[in-house]
């Protein structure tokens, strides 16, 4: 069995614990952090205003259903790297 691999796509959005679900936002993180500091204000997909949660059980929360849904509609309004169309 051959393996392939897919490049990694960047997506306009990061996931974010906050309030007890990950949810997903378009802020910008601080330079060079990989994740949003705990702590730090962001606003969410699902319009929330919250206070991410950087902690290790934090990452095993259930998804937010509406920043779900929100970014699936934002994954397929973006062009395919490969062929340049819409999803």
């Amino acid at each position: 069995m051959k393996l392939t691999w897919k490049r990694a796509t960047m997506y306009p959005f990061h996931w974010v614990p906050a309030a007890g679900l990950r949810h997903a936002s378009t802020d910008r993180r601080p330079d060079g952090a990989l994740a949003y500091p705990t702590g730090t204000f962001v606003s969410t997909l699902c319009r929330q205003a919250l206070f991410a949660d950087n902690s290790e059980i934090a990452w095993l929360w259930s998804t937010c259903g509406d920043c779900d849904a929100e970014a699936h509609r934002i994954v397929r309004q973006l062009p395919d790297p490969a062929t340049g169309r819409i999803c």
